[in-house]
């Protein structure tokens, strides 16, 4: 049993099964010697490696005299492809570009205009606007900077980018709750943030006294601060706590 190896995938030839077509049921390759330094390659490597193996690999045995350093052989000469495709395509004029990549979409007619969209946090997803707008989700992400699906529930609006929809009608034009309730919604998120109150029905409670101005709510309630500064609770520096009480038990 010999103990050469392949040269190629550096196996044991002992320890190679041949492998035969499936429509000839012949063996792929045989094994072949290289005239040059004698080594062996295995006709697997043969017939599914590269083709120069059929012609024998570049060899880094020297078989002559070489200057080169570890009797290294001198590499193949270049030669220049003469394939026209891998030639870089010619430059033109910046006149001649008439449709730039703002005003085409990806079929090339201009691009329309983006499309506003309320969100209903009950129904609206990344999926459900995809298939209703026949938007690629992940265009819908990148041009609302929507790294994760979930990010969606703190969105009021959501923009169907121009280039895929091409109907230029929104399919929810309106707020879900109405104009009037957005508009309401927005005063107590103004009104609490100018006034530092996070309770929400304090907020409630000054802008509907206020039918809803938002300027005359915040005076009120600045008002109202003012008001308690200048009339402190009076407490009795001569008032003493009660005596706390003991319990006995009678008899001891």
């Amino acid at each position: 049993m010999t103990q050469e190896a392949c040269c190629a995938c550096a196996v044991l030839l002992s320890n190679i099964l041949p492998e035969y077509d499936e429509k000839s049921e012949k063996r792929v390759a045989q094994d072949r010697r290289l005239d040059c330094c004698g080594r062996i390659i295995c006709g697997n490597c043969i017939g599914y490696l590269y083709s120069p193996f059929l012609q024998g690999p570049f060899c880094q045995v020297p078989s002559q005299p070489s200057p080169l350093p570890q009797g290294l052989r001198d590499p193949p000469a270049y030669a220049p492809s003469s394939s026209p495709y891998e030639q870089p395509p010619a430059y033109s004029p910046a006149g001649e570009l008439e449709n730039t990549p703002e005003k085409c979409g990806q079929n090339g007619f201009e691009a329309a205009d983006d499309v506003l969209h309320f969100l209903d946090p009950a129904h609206d997803t990344i999926s459900s606007l995809a298939l209703r707008y026949a938007v690629p989700a992940n265009a819908l992400r990148t041009k609302n900077n929507v790294y994760a699906d979930h990010l969606l529930a703190a969105r009021k609006t959501i923009l169907i980018p121009g280039e895929f929809y091409k109907g230029g009608v929104s399919l929810s034009p309106q707020p879900i709750d109405g104009e009037e309730e957005e508009i309401r919604k927005s005063k107590i998120r103004r009104w609490m943030v100018t006034c530092k109150v996070s309770d929400y029905d304090v907020a409630v409670l000054y802008l509907s006294q206020a039918k809803y101005d938002l300027d005359a709510a915040v005076e009120a309630y600045l008002a109202d601060e003012q008001w308690e500064r200048d009339h402190p609770i009076q407490t009795s520096s001569k008032s003493k706590p009660a005596p706390r009480q003991t319990w006995r038990t009678p008899g001891l």
